[in-house]
């Protein structure tokens, strides 16, 4: 795999993990600098892992893993998608969950990693080395995360409620694209 085939897969790997950290900027308001960092490195770590956990496990897992997979990455994305509209609908953008904490972050750095699990069980199959790849995912994950928080906080500071329920469906329609692909 060349640098230029690294960089493609990397940047697919991470534009969950980017409409996500829009989506929390939404949320959070004003995005600093320790919320771009927090969703970096929990994007981003997470985007790491998940092809090293693959390729260690790889076929044996492989295909009962996949079928559960997407539908929890489909749930907890539909989840959070929701909760957005419901908010902007009510006017009451405080309730919406996409904060920096661990408890808010953690559902959503698996869920957006679960297709990096997949890519390191293929890492396996095709014997590619996987440390220096997955470094480098999670690396470009990171740095479109901490991105995708300020670009959301930025967008959503002018016309907070109409970004809200833009994002809801934005993570509602990313969730169903994950089921139906």
């Amino acid at each position: 795999m060349n640098i230029f085939e690294l960089t493609a897969l990397a940047a697919g790997l991470s534009m969950d993990a980017f409409a996500v950290s829009a989506c929390k900027g939404l949320a959070v308001g004003k995005a600093g600098r320790r919320d771009m960092l927090r969703c970096g490195l929990w994007f981003g770590g997470f985007q790491a892992l998940m092809p090293v956990l693959g390729y260690f496990f790889g076929a044996a897992i492989s295909g009962s893993l996949t079928s559960i997979a997407d539908k929890v990455a489909f749930a907890v994305l539909c989840f959070i998608g929701a909760d957005m509209l419901i908010s902007a609908v009510r006017g009451k953008e405080d309730a919406v969950s996409l904060g920096t904490s661990p408890a808010e972050m953690l559902p959503t750095a698996i869920a957006t990693s679960i297709d990096a699990l997949a890519v390191g069980v293929s890492f396996a199959f095709l014997r590619q080395k996987v440390l220096l790849p997955a470094g480098y995912i999670g690396a470009v994950t990171f740095l479109f995360s901490a991105a995708g928080i300020r670009l959301g906080a930025a967008l959503g500071e002018r016309r907070r409620r109409a970004a809200l329920a833009a994002g809801g469906t934005v993570l509602i329609t990313l969730a169903a694209k994950i089921l139906l692909t």
